[in-house]
C-alpha cells in the first residue's frame, strides 16, 4: 500500500479526533456540579441529566492520555477538565476497605446532580476506570485532587485485591471477580481484557522494577484470555467457566468479535513488550483473523454484535446490529498486527474495516460518531451518548490508529 494512502488515513483520523474531543468538549461538561453529562443527543443537547459513572472515569482517562500525550491537546481547558472529573470520580470511587476487611462499598450506575452514590451493576469497568482516571492525571498534575503517585498504586493494589478475592498473594491472583465462595461464575472475555489495561496503567512509565512487579499479574492476564480459545482453536468463546471449559447452552456459545478483537490487540502489546514471538502469533491468528473471518456480515459489510458459534440464532436481540466499538477494535487490532509483522493482508482488513467504519458511524453534520446501526448499515440510535456510549472507544480508536500511523509513516520515511 502507498505511502499516499496512509497519510490519506492519518488525515482522516486526525481530523476525526479533533472533532470528537471538540463535540465532548462542547457539550459534555456539567459546569455547575462537575463531571460529564453522558445522555447527549445526535446535536449535542443533553437529553437526560443521567451521568452512567463508569464513564466518568473513562471521559477522565482519555482526557489525561490525550494532554500528556499528544501536543495538540495540552491545552488547559483539557487539564481542568480532567482535574474536575476526577474530583467526582474522588467522590464516588469504591471506598477503601474499612478494618473490618467487609470490602468495598459500591457508587449508583447513574447520578443525577447531587444525589449520593448507590449502586452499580458494573463493578469491575467500574473499579478499573475509576482507578486508571487518576492514575492518569497524578503524572501530570500536583493539585490534591488528582492524587499523589505515591497513593494511586496503593490504591490500585487494595481496589484490585478486593475485585479479586484477596486469594494467593497481596494482589489476590486467582480466581473470577465477585464471585462468592462455592457459586460458580462463568469468566467474561471482557474482565482479563479489563484487567490488562489495568495493569498496563500501572507499569507505563514507571521503569522496570514496576514493570517486573506486576509481570505475575500481567501472565494471569494473558493466561485467562487465552482460556476463551476453545473448539481445538477455531472459536473464540465469550463466556468459559472459571476453570477454562467450555459452557453449556447459548451462554457458552456466545461469542462477541468486538471482545475478541480487544483481546487480540491487548495481547499483542503483551508479545511486544515481552518480546514473545508465539504468543504474537497466537493473538494474530486467534484473536484478530479469527473473530474477523467468523464476525464480518458478507452480505453488508460490518461485524455483528454477538454470534452463535454453532449457527443459532442468538438470544440477544441487537446481536445482528453494527455498533461502533467492534469496528473501533478492529481498526486498532489489525492495524497494529500490520504495525508489528508488516503483512500486507492485515493492512488490506484494515483498509476494509476503514472503509465501512468511517461510510457509516461519523456524523458529518453534527460531529462524533453514531453507535448504532442496523444490520444494513442505517442509523437505528442517533443520540451521541447513552449508558454504554461515552468519550471513550471513538477517541481511543483514533488516538492509537494515528500514533500507529505516525510511526508507520515515519519508518517509511526513514527507510527510503
Amino acid at each position: 500500500m502507498s505511502v499516499v494512502k496512509l497519510e490519506e488515513y492519518r488525515e482522516r483520523i486526525r481530523k476525526e479526533l479533533d472533532n470528537a474531543v471538540d463535540f465532548w468538549l462542547k457539550y459534555s461538561h456539567d459546569t455547575i456540579h462537575g463531571g460529564f453529562f453522558t445522555c447527549i443527543g445526535r446535536d449535542g443537547t443533553v437529553y437526560d441529566e443521567l451521568k452512567y459513572v463508569w464513564l466518568q472515569g473513562r471521559q477522565v482517562w482519555m482526557y489525561c492520555r490525550l494532554y500528556r500525550t499528544m501536543d495538540r491537546f495540552r491545552k488547559p481547558e483539557i487539564l481542568e477538565a480532567a482535574k474536575a472529573g476526577v474530583c467526582v470520580s474522588v467522590e464516588i470511587r469504591p471506598r477503601l476497605p474499612a478494618a473490618s476487611g467487609k470490602g468495598l462499598s459500591s457508587p449508583p450506575p447513574t447520578r443525577k446532580r447531587g444525589e449520593n452514590p448507590g449502586k452499580t451493576p458494573k463493578e469491575t469497568l467500574f473499579r478499573v476506570f475509576h482507578i486508571l482516571a487518576p492514575g492518569d492525571l497524578s503524572r501530570e498534575a500536583t493539585d490534591p485532587r488528582s492524587h499523589s503517585v505515591v497513593f494511586f498504586p496503593l490504591w490500585a493494589e487494595t481496589v484490585w485485591s478486593r475485585i479479586y478475592g484477596g486469594r494467593g498473594t497481596r494482589l489476590g491472583l486467582g480466581g473470577p471477580p465477585g464471585v462468592p465462595r462455592g457459586k460458580v461464575s462463568p469468566q467474561q472475555l471482557r474482565s482479563p481484557d479489563a484487567s490488562r489495561g489495568l495493569v498496563q496503567q500501572l507499569t507505563d512509565g514507571r521503569g522496570q522494577e514496576v514493570v517486573h512487579r506486576y509481570r505475575e499479574l500481567a501472565s494471569w492476564c494473558v493466561r485467562q484470555i487465552l482460556q476463551h480459545v476453545q473448539r481445538d482453536g477455531t472459536a473464540i468463546l465469550e463466556n468459559v467457566s472459571p476453570e477454562g471449559a467450555e459452557l453449556p447452552g447459548c451462554q457458552g456459545r456466545l461469542q462477541n468479535p468486538g471482545h475478541a478483537l480487544e483481546a487480540g490487540w491487548f495481547l499483542l502489546q503483551v508479545s511486544a513488550e515481552q518480546g514473545d514471538a508465539e504468543l504474537q502469533q497466537t493473538a494474530i491468528n486467534k484473536f484478530v483473523e479469527l473473530p474477523y473471518q467468523k464476525g464480518w456480515d458478507k452480505e453488508h459489510g460490518g461485524l455483528f454484535y454477538f454470534l452463535d458459534v454453532d449457527g443459532h440464532c442468538p438470544t440477544q436481540l441487537e446481536w445482528s446490529m453494527k455498533l461502533w466499538w467492534p469496528h473501533c477494535e478492529a481498526l486498532i487490532a489489525f492495524l497494529m498486527a500490520y504495525s508489528q509483522t508488516q503483512k500486507p493482508q492485515l493492512l488490506e482488513t484494515f483498509s476494509q474495516v476503514y472503509e465501512y467504519t468511517f461510510n457509516h458511524f461519523p456524523d458529518t453534520k453534527n460531529g462524533e460518531w453514531f453507535g448504532y446501526l442496523t444490520q444494513e448499515g442505517r442509523v437505528t440510535l442517533d443520540f451521541k451518548g447513552g449508558p454504554f456510549k461515552g468519550f471513550f472507544h471513538v477517541p481511543r480508536c483514533l488516538y492509537m490508529c494515528e500514533r500507529m500511523l505516525d510511526d508507520l509513516l515515519a519508518n517509511t520515511k526513514d527507510s527510503a
